[in-house]
């Protein structure tokens, strides 16, 4: 089973971290992390990330898998790396995202009439693809399968896995990675968090984040009509 990740610039690094330590311990499987030249890739973290392949020599996926991060502006902009992923999810088994990942599919015109989700504070871009937000930690319409923020990864790809080998097989691969979280906070969600905190954030980061998202979507979409 091929589980083929994409990276690229500026992307968050859990968004991948998280779910390639849980599918990559699928039985069978081969883990390919791919950039568009094979080089390393910077993170939001400060550190890089290496490759193990590029593009052209990436084997076609079963999982494929788009994580998201700031770097995904750029990205959706980037012909090379919406190409890739449009050919590539013509014959995956399962076409998924992890966070704002899910513009990537978008951009690959692989949301239009479906079902979906992302990082909270993006989910009212969703329809400028054509998707509609469901509000869900993972979404699956089909073969396609997207989930929320960051550490969503993580649940999605016990989901996924679940999904792809069984429930048995997710069971003990989450008791393997002592996956039993027990946050000393409630909250990690806007309807679960106090609203000062919320609204702090928002004006702090997310507003303009997702007014520079929209933007950049704004500029694919006027560039192919």
């Amino acid at each position: 089973m091929n589980i083929v990740f994409v990276l690229f610039d500026n992307v968050t690094q859990l968004d991948f971290s998280g779910p390639v330590q849980f599918l990559s311990r699928l039985p069978g499987a081969k883990t390919y992390v791919v950039s568009k030249d094979g080089q390393a890739v910077t993170t939001d973290c400060g550190f890089s990330i290496l490759p193990t392949t590029s593009f052209a020599d990436c084997p076609q996926a079963e999982i494929f898998c788009i994580p998201g991060g700031h770097g995904v502006r750029e990205a959706i902009g980037d012909a090379a790396i919406v190409e890739f992923v449009r050919e590539q999810a013509k014959a995956a088994t399962w076409v998924t995202s992890v966070c704002t990942g899910a513009f990537v599919l978008g951009a690959a015109g692989l949301l239009q009439g479906k079902r979906a989700t992302t990082h909270w504070a993006y989910t009212q871009l969703l329809p400028l693809f054509g998707a509609t937000h469901e509000k869900a930690r993972v979404v699956r319409d089909g073969n396609l399968v997207t989930a929320g923020g960051v550490t969503s990864g993580i649940d999605f790809a016990l989901e996924l896995m679940a999904l792809a080998q069984g429930e048995d097989v997710a069971r003990t691969i989450q008791l393997a990675l002592e996956y039993d979280p027990a946050p000393p906070f409630e909250g990690g969600h806007p309807s679960r968090t106090a609203q000062p905190l919320v609204d702090n954030l928002k004006s702090r980061v997310y507003d303009k984040a997702a007014a520079d998202m929209d933007a950049a979507i704004c500029a694919v979409l006027a560039a192919t009509t």
